[in-house]
């Protein structure tokens, strides 16, 4: 069963890489222990050459209260692990955020006739703040159809019972989604806070198998928990059909992770917990987390256009089956094979032709169509595709110019400014809708209502629940044909009453219900 996980720098790595003599010390000191155990204390003679049992006694029992009352030495080096540890734990738990959400989804309880009730409901989930100015990576599925996202920042670390805060002192502060991508399960939030303590992501550095690395998050709403554990793979694909591979660790995961880091030995972020296999539904040791080179390049997009761009090189591409190898009288019978070349596009000007079987890309072996899929979608705009391909029994590498899947709301910013478009109690850039934006946005349930361009992070505005791309055709049941009419029906809404938007997403209807700041 897949359960969501929902869920100046101090080098530390000498502390772990002293793990194993660790062990060695331990093991080559157990027989010596045992010897001093099975070893009778020296006692004092008494007259005539005997020694006391009365004296001997004592000495044992002397002993025994000395071996309970202070246990022997640990060695060094656990000791520099231990600290280790701490060091690294009290550095990356400020940057751990706990992620609270309000929304509405179906009741629990509710039978096949009652498939309409809904009831309200409230999630807890993890972050981590990337940027001092207040930028929060988490799961799509943390903040997926939220009313109200709200951010409890962490609380200092103690040692002892009595030195925890009260729960009022704890900063709880208001959040706005900025971007959702669902592909991938991230989304990016935004506080208003500035010098916050923040994690790097790790993007460019490998993570190896049996590395040793931290979750921290709020499982089952514990915030600031922190688990270890090692990287049980770094490669898996828990979906054959979806092009999405994860990092696995042992590191303990349960629903609230989700959102929160996992980070290695030196404190950078190798992923984001996202999901975990269980069948009891809590953590059995098979915790997956997005690598950080997905969530660096999510962030990037997210965080400039609020959405995420994707490159194609105008060529299609299939799996080698033993069929279609035999049948082409194929080098190899498995891997991916370009099937279809665009005339006159990019691939083609590069070279490549129908029957190639690709061997890489950007450096990453290529076996299945999913990874090359991958190696596609985080391909960056501004380089060309490095491709190696086998041609009948040649070998080539080829270079192919990337062009943008173009995505009809990336002009639209281009098109609005904040003096003219913005919509002050919503926190929107909004547009008319007219013939040349109903003609790019193609078939649209309601030709009239206003557009969102954008949301504006830096505007406080009601959390409404509106993504970029929503078109808004109605406010408490009044119709919406413009901004002018969006603006008139927002001014008439007193503080603290209820707001219904209707708007058209993804080609269906739906309400947003808030209450109005």
């Amino acid at each position: 069963m897949v359960v969501a996980a929902c869920v100046s720098k101090a080098p530390c790595r000498a502390g772990f890489s002293l793990v194993a003599a660790c062990l060695c010390c331990l093991f080559l000191s157990v027989p010596s222990f045992a010897q001093q155990k099975g070893a009778e204390p020296a006692t004092a003679p008494v007259p005539g050459g005997e020694t006391g049992s009365g004296d001997k006694n004592n000495a044992i029992n002397e002993r025994a209260k000395q071996m309970g009352t202070r246990p022997a030495e640990p060695p060094a080096v656990l000791q520099q692990l231990n600290s280790a540890i701490e060091q690294l734990t009290a550095r990356i738990s400020p940057a751990v955020v706990q992620i609270l959400v309000t929304g509405y989804g179906a009741a629990e309880d509710s039978s096949r006739g009652q498939t309409a009730l809904i009831s309200r409901e409230h999630a807890i989930g993890s972050g981590v703040i990337v940027d001092s100015a207040g930028y929060i990576m988490t799961n799509a599925h943390v903040v997926a159809g939220a009313q109200d996202i709200r951010v409890a920042l962490a609380m200092p670390s103690v040692d002892h019972p009595e030195q925890i805060a009260p729960a009022g002192k704890q900063r709880v502060v208001e959040a706005r989604l900025i971007g959702i991508h669902k592909d991938t399960d991230l989304a990016l939030i935004k506080i208003d806070e500035t010098n916050l303590p923040t994690l790097s992501l790790g993007s460019s550095r490998p993570v190896h198998q049996g590395e040793l690395v931290f979750a921290m998050g709020s499982p089952e709403g514990l915030e600031n928990s922190v688990t270890m554990g090692v990287v049980s793979s770094v490669a898996r694909q828990a979906d054959p059909n979806r092009p999405m591979v994860y990092i696995q660790t042992d590191a303990p995961i349960n629903p609230g992770n989700s959102g929160g880091p996992l980070v290695d030995a030196d404190g950078y972020v190798v992923g984001i917990n996202t999901f975990i296999l269980s069948e009891a539904g809590g953590s059995e040791g098979l915790g997956f987390a997005i690598p950080a080179r997905v969530v660096s390049f999510v962030y990037d997009s997210l965080r400039k256009y609020g959405h995420v761009h994707k490159i194609e090189v105008q060529a299609g591409a299939q799996t080698i089956s033993a069929e279609l190898a035999k049948g082409l009288g194929l080098a190899q019978n498995w891997g991916v094979i370009i099937d279809d070349v665009t005339p006159g596009g990019p691939a083609e000007a590069g070279g490549l032709k129908i029957g190639d079987i690709v061997l890489s890309a950007d450096g990453r072996r290529i076996g299945t169509l999913p990874a090359f899929t991958a190696a596609l979608y985080l391909h960056r705009l501004d380089e060309s595709l490095k491709l190696e391909i086998l041609r009948g029994t040649e070998r080539k590498t080829l270079y192919i110019a990337a062009l943008e899947m173009k995505d009809p709301m990336d002009s639209l910013p281009d098109l609005v400014n904040s003096r003219d478009n913005l919509v002050a109690r919503l926190g929107i850039l909004g547009l008319d809708l007219n013939d040349q934006l109903r003609s790019s946005l193609g078939t649209l349930r309601n030709p009239a209502g206003v557009i969102v361009v954008a949301r504006v992070a830096e505007f406080r505005s009601s959390v409404s629940g509106l993504q970029t791309g929503d078109i808004i055709h109605s406010v408490n049941q009044t119709a919406i044909d413009s901004l002018v009419a969006l603006r008139t029906a927002l001014s008439q809404i007193k503080p603290h009453d209820p707001v219904v938007l209707q708007v058209e997403r993804d080609g269906g209807y739906r309400w947003l219900a808030f209450d109005m700041e």
